[in-house]
């Protein structure tokens, strides 16, 4: 490896809730602050704890899974249950070595450093400026340690603390960091559940290295705490629970019975913690909206569907983009109960920022051929670029404001990114992304309307579908529009008396909650309500508006 310099510093970078992901996956010469000046390799380095758990602890184990198992991540995991604790002989007997040739001749940290480097004890590197950084990772350590035991390295834990991280990090980084470029990478580390005096003495090797490291802790347990100055631009994000941590995932969750529980507790969260969290009209014009899909039960949706955005969990407004708690839901047959059925469909529909569709298919299909447009509008990283998008001449939505268009831009980008549409058989993933791309440029008037109203921390508009098979059929144009507004963060409620398949045949089935009720009913029209209900319905409204 031909090196021009002779020494590496790293930097903690300042990373954000959401972009710490995307900063970890960039390589170091595209990080911030990347330079090399006076034979110093600069290069910044990602360290971010997670403390405590949400409320939805599922979403939690799933993305912990994700994180590890995703392709090409390049994430090692670490824990207590994951740490290789097998140590070599010879290896032992060297820091036995050491550790008397100190008791009889009372070492300085750096002498000390010197003789593990001397029996072979520190982990190699082809480079030696990397070497240099390893042992300099030590030095600091053994710092850290004479500073916080008494009586410094002459502690009794000295011996068990330099067997564990000599062990540790020969077992599961010395392959990595031998041929690695600094450049390029240093080694990323995922690190679960609570830790021992080892683990923070390790931790703390790691990260003086310069190795990435995602610490989460379930208890709350911040290690990293005490380490001082060395931490004080490391990112730390708070949950609002603390729990006993649970063996790390070994697959995905389902879906639990008990999510509608836990959204109920984050609502009463946010009302007694963040009660005074209001908003001005229009005050997040210019934000980027997002939606989070909430998991509920039939009874829980029609409580959540009439609450504002910023009353619903998980609402969030941060860095220029607002987190849209949403409800996207398929309630097949009818109850038994049809005044509650009728009252409560008709109460939805009935919202000022509601749209009812009874007639299918309620899009057009396009025939025209956007594969070139959508080539066109890629970046480098083969992903859509909301910039490109809006200044295509395709693009339909001109006459809006300048934040919705970025807001849809952004929805079609993320929509993209990871469809969720059903591929027909042998449609390729690009084809897909195409159809779906070329869709979300038709925008029916009548929704687009919706659209414009949505105040991203009022009232969620509500797209309300009432499929009784009497009135046309539900086809793929119709389901990739309602993948965009489910994107946006609109509320969508299908209804469907005979209980029969309609967006299944288009849409994963992981995306929506599905709800039975009792009965089948064939040929259901849908019942108007009646002229004094909708009187008193409307007026009911204008009293709580203040009109």
């Amino acid at each position: 490896m031909n090196l021009s310099y002779s020494q590496i510093k790293t930097h903690i970078l300042k990373v954000t809730y959401e972009n710490w992901s995307a900063q970890l996956t960039k390589p170091n010469h595209e990080r911030e602050g990347y330079r090399e000046e006076q034979q110093t390799l600069h290069v910044g380095q990602i360290v971010a704890r997670f403390l405590g758990v949400p409320l939805d602890d599922d979403e939690y184990y799933n993305r912990l899974f994700d994180l590890v198992h995703t392709k090409n991540a390049g994430l090692l995991l670490l824990s207590e249950e994951h740490l290789d604790k097998t140590i070599d002989n010879q290896q032992f007997q060297a820091i036995q070595k050491v550790l008397n040739i100190n008791r009889e001749q009372n070492l300085s940290i750096n002498r000390f450093a010197a003789f593990l480097d001397g029996e072979q004890l520190l982990l190699k590197s082809s480079s030696p400026s990397l070497h240099r950084k390893i042992r300099e990772a030590m030095i600091s350590m053994l710092n850290l340690f004479s500073e916080k035991e008494p009586d410094g390295l002459k502690n009794q834990d000295i011996r068990r603390v330099l067997v564990d991280v000599i062990k540790w990090s020969a077992n599961h980084l010395g392959t990595d960091l031998k041929d690695i470029d600094p450049k390029l990478a240093m080694p990323k580390v995922l690190w679960y559940g609570n830790g021992k005096k080892s683990h923070y003495y390790f931790l703390n090797y790691l990260m003086q290295i310069g190795c990435d490291i995602l610490y989460f802790s379930p208890s709350g347990e911040d290690l990293f705490a005490e380490m001082g100055q060395a931490v004080q631009d490391s990112f730390v994000h708070h949950y609002p629970e603390k729990k006993k941590p649970e063996p790390f995932p070994q697959e995905k969750r389902r879906r639990s019975a008990t999510v509608a529980y836990r959204a109920s507790r984050e609502i009463e969260t946010i009302l007694n913690h963040e009660g005074s969290g209001l908003y001005k009209p229009w005050q997040l014009r210019e934000y980027t909206p997002s939606s989070v899909t909430l998991k509920t039960t039939y009874d829980e949706l029609f409580i959540l569907i009439k609450e504002k955005a910023m009353i619903r969990p998980n609402f969030e407004v941060k860095d220029g983009r607002v987190m849209i708690p949403s409800i996207f839901s398929k309630i097949q047959g009818v109850s038994r109960n049809r005044k509650e059925y009728w009252d409560r469909i008709q109460t939805i529909s009935q919202y000022d920022e509601s749209l009812l569709i009874r007639r299918f298919p309620f899009t057009n299909s396009v025939n025209n051929d956007f594969r070139f447009h959508y080539r066109n509008a890629l970046d480098r990283e083969l992903k859509l670029d909301p910039e490109k998008i809006i200044s295509g001449h395709y693009w339909r939505y001109q006459q809006l404001p300048g934040g919705l268009q970025n807001g849809i831009a952004k929805a079609i980008r993320n929509m993209c990114e990871r469809p969720r549409l059903k591929p027909l058989q042998g449609e390729s993933e690009e084809e897909l992304k195409v159809y779906l791309f070329s869709q979300s440029l038709q925008v029916p008037p009548s929704i687009l309307k919706l659209m414009q109203q949505f105040d991203y921390s009022q009232e969620v508009p509500k797209i309300i579908l009432y499929n009784n098979e009497l009135n046309g059929t539900m086809v793929r144009s119709d389901a990739a529009l309602l993948l965009l507004l489910n994107q946006f963060g609109i509320d969508i409620v299908l209804y469907n008396p005979p209980g029969h398949n309609d967006i299944e045949n288009f849409i994963e089935e992981d995306l929506y909650d599905v709800h039975w009720l009792e009965d089948v009913v064939f040929e259901q029209e849908f019942k108007e309500p009646s002229f004094l209900k909708k009187v008193l319905f409307q007026g009911l409204l204008k009293n709580l508006k203040g009109d």
